[in-house]
């Protein structure tokens, strides 16, 4: 769960307000587009939300945790109750698919008897199996970004953020990893999809927030991306 009341974001080094007086509230288990043009926000939002930055005014609660408050040594707790996406799917090169996963679950400490039963099911659920021992570069686009999903899905997490994780795909394979994400939800992680690409978001019929120079401009809990990019 995501709740946001009267968030204000400025950077100190160009004096740039990123957000205004943001309110919103992701409840658990839903399916949330947050769409915008370059520069409306979408990213810092995220950042908020992970903990990557910290507002300059409001109150952030991320999974029960008080991000406003939090001390920055507590930070790992709250992000073992977040899987991250990011476009550039950040795979370990010198890894292979198995171990890139596997990695995350060794970060927080797990043993290797879970790690031995987890990631086989993650892969397989994912649509990787026969792939685990390859490396990131035998492998296509699409699946380095499965991988990517496996790696934030291993740990069981209570919320999925993806940052713009179709930028680097084909509409094909763009669509496939949003029916994933939406099976992923149905068995109860919430999902939040930083995107632009509003023919996508319109294929499906999921809440989609807006925003535009700092501000949420809309909250359409039917689905549709309404907002015309300039």
């Amino acid at each position: 769960m995501v709740q946001m009341t009267d968030v204000t974001k400025i950077y100190d080094s160009s004096s740039t307000v990123a957000l205004d007086g943001i309110n919103l509230t992701i409840n658990e288990g839903e399916f949330v587009f947050l769409v915008g043009p370059s520069g409306s926000g979408k990213t810092t939002l995220m950042k908020l939300i992970t903990g990557e930055v910290r507002a300059t005014a409001g109150e952030i609660v991320v999974n029960d945790f008080d991000m406003v408050k939090i001390r920055r040594r507590k930070l790992p707790k709250v992000r073992r109750t977040l899987g991250v996406i990011f476009q550039d799917y950040r795979l370990i090169e010198n890894m292979t698919v198995y171990d890139n996963v596997a990695f995350a679950m060794r970060v927080v400490g797990a043993k290797g008897k879970s790690i031995a039963k987890r990631v086989p099911y993650v892969l397989e659920l994912v649509g990787l199996e026969g792939r685990e021992k390859r490396f990131p570069n035998e492998l296509s686009g699409g699946e380095q970004q499965r991988v990517a999903i496996a790696r934030a899905l291993v740990n069981n997490p209570r919320m999925i953020v993806a940052d713009e994780p179709t930028g680097n795909l084909d509409p094909v394979r763009s669509l496939e990893l949003m029916l994933l994400f939406e099976k992923i939800n149905e068995m109860g992680t919430t999902i939040l999809v930083v995107t632009h690409e509003k023919e996508l978001v319109n294929a499906f019929s999921k809440r989609v927030i807006t925003i535009d120079d700092g501000h949420v401009i809309s909250d359409d809990g039917d689905g549709y991306y309404s907002y015309e990019l300039e």
